[in-house]
């Protein structure tokens, strides 16, 4: 029997993807924030460059994760998000 795929909602557009598709931001309460695995409270993006560039996202991401997000965040996501449409699969 074949699962249904888990759907997520991208935080900025707020349409419903297929959780493989998209970005995974998290707040682990022992790592801080990653990206692409880890477990606690977690944010999606898809890969729209209308979404990820929005200048909204760090507002919304912050809201999502419910924590303050450091200044030098965005410059290392905007890097992680580059490398993630260069290769969507890496988070499987």
């Amino acid at each position: 029997m074949q699962q249904a795929p888990i759907m997520r909602l991208c935080i900025s557009c707020r349409k419903t993807y297929n959780r493989k598709n998209l970005f995974k931001i998290t707040k682990d309460h022992k790592q801080g924030i990653i990206f692409h695995n880890g477990m606690g409270r977690s944010a999606y993006i898809c890969n729209s460059k209308k979404c990820y560039s929005d200048s909204k996202i760090k507002k919304k991401l912050q809201k999502a994760l419910k924590t303050s997000l450091e200044p030098e965040f965005i410059y290392i996501f905007e890097k992680e998000i580059a490398s993630f449409n260069d290769n969507p699969n890496q988070g499987i």
